[in-house]
């Protein structure tokens, strides 16, 4: 189990995999194919750290990625952790194994170069990165934070060496992986490393190496970790907003203040990375992905075929705006993206974009009024959910989202300087694109919930009109 054969997995971490919450392939076979690995330094005798990159083959492929260590001995405590025995050894995840977690955050820290345990393969299997400014630290303790679905999350209690303090790190090891950057990384680096104080400090990351016969040189490289702060005990903005619309408190000094952040975000982000022109391309190419979106509402909702001709309209009229210029973005942007931090305020997280559009596109420069109508829709969906457990409130609780809204607008508009009343034509365009979005997901995965979005789309259509 512990040397995981060059073509499948064992059976028994087949099976381990299978049951994870972020394997995707659950409901049908996988056809497992070894692309990668290396070995990471340990710090004891008695146990070895591996990690894996297994393909599984089966359609749409997806490339994983499994640290695993091997004990002579029982981890103790350790039950959950268990993938199998290989024989007379005991093999864990590694990232719930304590010196498997504290040898990727090592990596990392270290800035180790390791070498690939496939003899053929060119360069570095991995490589870590820290960033600038990292002090030196020692782990205490690690844990590995439950409910995720496709990484994995383990906080890391550490200690500053030469008398330096530290707060908690989070590492997210990435699962699933895919060739190039991870957004979540590079976008929270640049904004971290212009000294924002709007998103963790980041404490650095992993590059790595695969073998990918989809690409010209054979070999495919991405991001496998990520490390930056960890804030604990803070309440995320959807708690904070929704608390405030079901007592009927006023939130508009609270969006006035995310506005001005996400515009700051914006500000950082177009300051540090490319920005590129709009061309009739490039809005040809967006306003392509948002009739897809409508063909895929309307075959999920009947009601939005009824709207088809609005929404063209809606449509036609963002194709003749002023367009900002494209840059990076967040991409998924939303209350619960974001957290309330006593003394610092709002600090965003989650910089991945959103998780069905391919990778390729969320590491793209974009409108960063897709962000803007994100968290429109998300003040709306604040209110909806309040609407949905107390009917009687639906009033109060509408009147509330309208308020949030225009104060969000107002903060970031003086922040940027931005004319967003002239954009309303391009920003009703995003905010009817992801409530076309929302349609959708919630067709598929909670219609009690289908009404928000429908009667965003049926206010914005008639707004249009």
């Amino acid at each position: 189990m512990a040397d995981v054969p060059d073509t499948l997995p064992s059976e028994q971490l087949s099976e381990w995999i299978r049951t994870q919450r972020w394997f995707g392939g659950k409901g049908r076979p996988a056809r497992w194919e070894r692309v990668g690995g290396f070995a990471l330094p340990s710090g004891s005798d008695d146990v070895s750290v591996t990690v894996h990159l297994l393909l599984d083959a089966a359609e749409p492929p997806v490339l994983y990625q499994v640290p695993l260590t091997s004990r002579a001995e029982a981890l103790a405590g350790g039950d959950d952790a268990l993938v199998g025995r290989d024989g007379d050894r005991f093999v864990y995840d590694g990232t719930r194994d304590p010196v498997g977690a504290a040898a990727i955050l090592r990596l990392i820290l270290d800035e180790q170069a390791v070498r690939p345990d496939d003899e053929t393969a060119p360069g570095l299997a991995a490589r870590g990165h820290s960033a600038p400014g990292t002090p030196a630290l020692e782990v205490v303790s690690s844990r590995v934070l439950s409910g995720e679905q496709s990484n994995t999350s383990i906080i890391f209690d550490v200690a500053g060496l030469d008398g330096q303090s530290s707060g908690p790190v989070i590492c997210k090891v990435f699962r699933a992986l895919h060739h190039g950057e991870n957004p979540d990384v590079t976008l929270t680096a640049a904004i971290s490393g212009a000294g924002s104080s709007a998103v963790p400090r980041s404490v650095g990351h992993v590059t790595g190496q695969w073998r990918d016969t989809g690409e010209p040189t054979g070999w495919a490289h991405g991001h496998l970790a990520f490390a930056q702060e960890f804030l604990p005990g803070v309440e995320d903005a959807w708690r904070v907003a929704l608390g405030a619309a079901q007592r009927g408190d006023d939130f508009r000094d609270g969006a006035r203040d995310l506005g001005a952040t996400t515009a700051d975000i914006h500000l950082t982000l177009g300051s540090v990375l490319p920005v590129r022109a709009v061309t009739p391309d490039g809005v040809a190419g967006v306003l392509t992905s948002m009739r897809q979106r409508l063909d895929a509402a309307a075959s999920e909702v009947p009601s939005v075929e009824g709207h088809r001709a609005a929404v063209e309209a809606v449509l036609a009229r963002a194709e003749g705006a002023d367009w900002p210029p494209f840059q990076r973005i967040h991409g998924d942007y939303h209350l619960g993206q974001v957290l309330a931090v006593p003394d610092r305020g709002w600090v965003a997280l989650d910089f991945e974009g959103e998780p069905l559009r391919p990778m390729a596109e969320r590491a793209a420069e974009d409108s960063p009024l897709r962000d803007v109508a994100g968290m429109l829709r998300s003040f709306d969906y604040a209110a909806g959910s309040v609407a949905l457990q107390d009917p009687d409130a639906a009033d109060r609780a509408a009147a509330w989202a309208a308020d949030a809204r225009e104060a969000f607008l107002a903060g970031y508009a003086d922040r940027t300087g931005a004319e967003l009343a002239t954009s309303r034509a391009l920003l009703d365009a995003f905010e009817l694109d992801k409530a076309l979005y929302e349609a959708v997901y919630e067709a598929r995965n909670r219609p009690d919930w289908l009404p928000i979005p429908v009667a965003a789309i049926d206010r914005l259509v008639a707004r249009a009109g």
